[in-house]
């Protein structure tokens, strides 16, 4: 059975350790971190990319909603809040489940599966799929990976250069790099992905794909043209 790597944020310690108890119970679930508040999961999820998380909502600083809503690809979340007047704003957020404190082992069963489930459901469409959705300017794009030129890296947005379209991307290049089919697209720089099928031309550590030019780092030379020349004749 495929494990489902969790974090759990609450800035209660006795509510973290109850989840902790909740996630050792449970095959299938594989807890890797604890974050005390938002701000400290914000970090945490700039390196890591977990399936689920248990978020509290009303945390210092910055509160599980807030959090939530600043994500560009949010993994699944259970949100664990004392509070029910959050559950309507959760729910546009499109929380996986809300439970309220004090949470029961069976209420949390309950939410946990039906996450296995739609993990499930989503590692069967990714068989097949060949597009990504992403926001941008506040509206969600569909974006088809056959159509994508490059991905720059931008802090914490990524630019997606297709032929039509400049879409500014609130991610990562880690996510990007991710979530992108990996025998089609190349990391070649730090700050940047490109798609190896759409090449054009190679001059010296210049590659132009489409209209852009991209410039193949040091570190990167060796496995970048070993990859693109081995078709060279």
């Amino acid at each position: 059975m495929k494990q489902i790597k969790c974090i759990i944020t609450d800035d209660e310690p006795t509510a973290c350790e109850g989840l902790k108890r909740y996630v050792e119970k449970v095959d299938f679930l594989t807890l890797t971190a604890v974050c005390e508040d938002a701000m400290q999961l914000n970090t945490l999820l700039q390196t890591e990319q977990p399936d689920l998380l248990f978020l509290d909502i009303e945390m210092p600083y910055l509160s599980g909603l807030e959090l939530l809503a600043s994500l560009a690809n949010p993994p699944h979340v259970i949100i664990t809040s004392a509070y029910e007047r959050y559950a309507l704003k959760g729910y546009e957020l499109n929380v996986a489940d809300y439970l309220l404190k004090p949470i029961s082992f069976d209420r949390f069963l309950k939410a946990v599966n039906k996450v296995h489930v739609l993990l499930q459901q989503e590692n069967r469409l990714s068989e097949v799929v060949d597009f990504i959705f992403v926001r941008s300017d506040r509206q969600m794009h569909k974006v088809f990976f056959k159509d994508i030129l490059v991905v720059e890296g931008l802090e914490n947005y990524v630019c997606i250069y297709t032929e039509d379209a400049k879409l500014l991307v609130r991610s990562t290049m880690k996510r990007m790099t991710e979530a992108l089919p990996k025998e089609t697209f190349l990391q070649v720089h730090k700050s940047y992905l490109i798609n190896i099928e759409k090449i054009e031309l190679i001059d010296g550590n210049r590659i132009m794909v489409g209209q852009h030019t991209v410039s193949v780092a040091r570190n990167f030379r060796e496995e970048v043209f070993g990859r693109i020349l081995k078709n060279m004749l």
